[in-house]
């Protein structure tokens, strides 16, 4: 299949990927504005990943006290961090063109985000939460596709691939505070 047809497979496939929230902190609303736009980041992901089977994510927001406690558990360090990635297949650099899923949908893993250190982040770096939570999203779910930043070569690898799908929905670092509604 040519990359033009898979591309047009891909994006027939979008409708097919399925996120389900779940949420356990109070600092943000995970409303219907939040909700579609980590939609629409896992689906541009996939999209430009040219996933071309349909995928469950579990997205989930959590309070800082939990996200330091399975930062801990998980990586071994004890401090809040703002996402963590827990994928449940084992891909390297992406998902390989001939990969022929066991099951339909496929679960790729577990995507934890806390809304708490997203607000510190984004008023650190002088731009919107819409554009931080879709920043963390992108970011999470290529590290369930089987991305790293662990040198400095993958790093600029995954940082090309998180721009590029930030750029295709229209959100930049230079999202003025004015656009901080998530919607």
């Amino acid at each position: 299949m040519g990359r033009a047809a898979a591309r047009e497979r891909a994006a027939g496939m979008a409708g097919k990927h399925r996120v389900e929230f779940s949420n356990r902190q109070r600092d943000m609303k995970a409303d219907k504005p939040l909700r579609d736009l980590i939609r629409a980041c896992c689906a541009q992901t996939l999209r430009r990943e040219e996933v071309l089977f349909s995928c469950l994510i579990s997205v989930s927001f959590v309070t800082k006290e939990e996200i330091r406690a399975l930062n801990a558990d998980s990586r071994g360090i004890d401090a809040v961090t703002d996402v963590l990635s827990f994928p449940l297949e084992e891909f390297s650099s992406g998902v390989p063109r001939d990969y022929r899923p066991p099951i339909t949908p496929l679960p790729l893993g577990d995507i934890v985000l806390c809304p708490a250190r997203a607000m510190e982040q984004a008023e650190e770096y002088s731009h919107s939460l819409r554009r931080e939570m879709a920043f963390l999203t992108v970011h999470s779910l290529l590290h369930l596709l089987g991305y790293d930043h662990m040198t400095q070569q993958d790093e600029a690898r995954m940082c090309e691939r998180q721009e590029a799908v930030l750029r295709d929905l229209s959100i930049t670092r230079e999202s003025s505070k004015e656009t901080e509604a998530l919607s």
